[in-house]
């Protein structure tokens, strides 16, 4: 087969719509459409305030794994990137990658804040919390989403976060999705496009993070640029499977020169670290500003860096007399990545101040692939949104739909099915001598960062969907 797997959304790449001075006229030129009779015609119930009332469950749970070996597809792959390797749909979950894409917007909020806070550095914290919580969806993520078709598409609009984003599979080989969302205000636009490389190492899956993220606050002229940390997923043969993240993230703003440097800490040997992240805010001469700290799966804090050190050199001292005569404890699985004790609770230096903190999830969520209450309802659809949606929206993926139902038989022959119709496309491409044209996106240069990438070219929302490729 040669469809790549993509597992997690841990990465991503770069690609701006527009200048990093403020949005030119290709951005929103498709914006005007978007009126109050658009917004109500999207097949949705609203609630009493108007408001679309989105489901908080799925049709069915998720399917037990505990029969499938995943070893005998992955054993002849170790220290292998995971190109050309086709799983079985049991551990899937429910979800294209550009869908899993659309994730990162679940805290929109923290935007929205930044445009309205008028320092630049609180403006940094914002974003900083935003960095960090767009990747908070992953935690307990261990099915892998659907790799997307080429051409295929996805669509979310969300009156109640003030956004809406489009989304395309750009490439198959190698598997690019590009994505570009903006505020239904006019007041910010974030886009990129994600490649991940993915390795197998025996035991663990990693994915490298490829290209930046870009995020433009159109009223202070900014344009802020990071890429995601590293993900990795244990015990992927044997054991509970868990996922750390790890490595550097560097914020840049482009127009002040401040800079957010946040470190993601590997659990270290004895799983002290898990889920941590620290950083700084610096200014473009390299002061330190502020301290940020936190976790990834829970809430990150911004705190004065002299309280910071004082509260750590204090900290290391109770550590010290604490553990002077404790042994290490060891592992009583050696073939296993046994998965440290979480400590759920950040301990808060005094004088800090919140800059965000996680959902909870719904009661359920564990029996339906650890999904939140934003990803529950990322795959609905309510009857009228067939008249709306463009024909290559994943919504109407039947291999998806099947499984969400619960129809694993189903969702696997599906899934078969339109491998080989994109195998047979590419083929009737190729004797043809014809390239494929993407629709929504073209290639271009981020003007932020100078690099090429994948830049949206507007129109989608003006609903003219004719001589779109039939992929399922």
């Amino acid at each position: 087969m040669s469809n790549e797997d993509v597992f997690y959304d841990a990465v991503t790449g770069i690609d701006s719509d527009e200048s990093c001075e403020g949005v030119s006229e290709s951005s929103y030129k498709d914006a005007l459409v978007f009126d109050s009779s658009s917004r109500r015609n999207n097949g949705s119930k609203p609630q009493e305030n108007g408001v679309r009332k989105h489901r908080t469950s799925l049709p069915a749970p998720m399917f037990s794994r505990s029969t499938v070996s995943v070893w005998s597809i992955l054993k002849k792959c170790i220290g292998m990137e995971l190109s050309k390797i086709t799983m079985p749909v049991v551990f899937n979950e429910p979800l294209s990658f550009l869908q899993r894409i659309t994730e990162y917007m679940e805290h929109t909020y923290l935007i929205n804040r930044a445009c309205l806070l008028s320092d630049s550095v609180e403006r940094m914290k914002a974003v900083a919390a935003f960095a960090v919580s767009s990747v908070a969806s992953q935690w307990e993520r261990t099915g892998k989403p659907f790799n997307p078709l080429l051409g295929e598409t996805y669509e979310l609009i969300r009156e109640d976060q003030g956004f809406r984003l489009i989304a395309e599979q750009v490439s198959h080989h190698p598997p690019v999705s590009a994505f570009h969302a903006e505020s239904l205000a006019g007041d910010f636009i974030f886009h990129g496009s994600i490649y991940p490389k993915l390795k197998f190492w025996g035991k663990s899956v990693e994915a490298e993070p490829k290209g930046t993220i870009t995020l433009e606050i159109l009223k202070h002229n900014e344009a802020y640029t990071w890429s995601n940390p590293h993900c990795c997923v244990h015990n992927i043969i044997l054991g509970k499977l868990w996922i750390e993240q790890y490595g550097a993230v560097e914020i840049v703003n482009h127009s002040t020169g401040d800079k957010c440097v946040l470190n993601f800490k590997p659990c270290g040997m004895f799983g002290k670290e898990l889920h941590r992240v620290e950083g700084y805010i610096q200014d473009k001469s390299k002061k330190k500003l502020c301290v940020i700290y936190g976790k990834w799966t829970e809430c990150m804090w911004s705190v004065d860096p002299q309280a910071y050190e004082a509260h750590k050199k204090s900290e290391k001292k109770g550590e010290h007399k604490k553990h002077k005569h404790e042994e290490p404890a060891r592992s009583v699985n050696d073939d296993a990545d046994d998965m440290p004790e979480v400590q759920e609770t950040v301990l808060v230096v005094p004088g800090s101040t919140l800059l965000w903190r996680i959902d909870s999830r719904p009661a359920h969520s564990a029996q339906m692939y650890n999904f939140t209450n934003f990803a529950m309802a990322l795959n609905e659809l309510e009857p009228g949104m067939d008249t709306m949606l463009a024909p290559t929206d994943c919504r109407f993926r039947p291999d998806i739909r099947a499984m969400e139902n619960g129809k694993m038989d189903e969702a696997s022959h599906e899934k078969e099915r339109l491998e080989e119709k994109q195998r047979a496309s590419r083929k009737e491409r190729a004797k043809n001598e014809e390239e494929w044209s993407t629709r929504w996106f073209q290639m271009g240069i981020n003007p932020c960062t100078g690099s090429q990438g994948w830049i949206y070219s507007g129109g989608y929302f003006n609903r003219n969907y004719k001589d779109l490729p039939d992929i399922y």
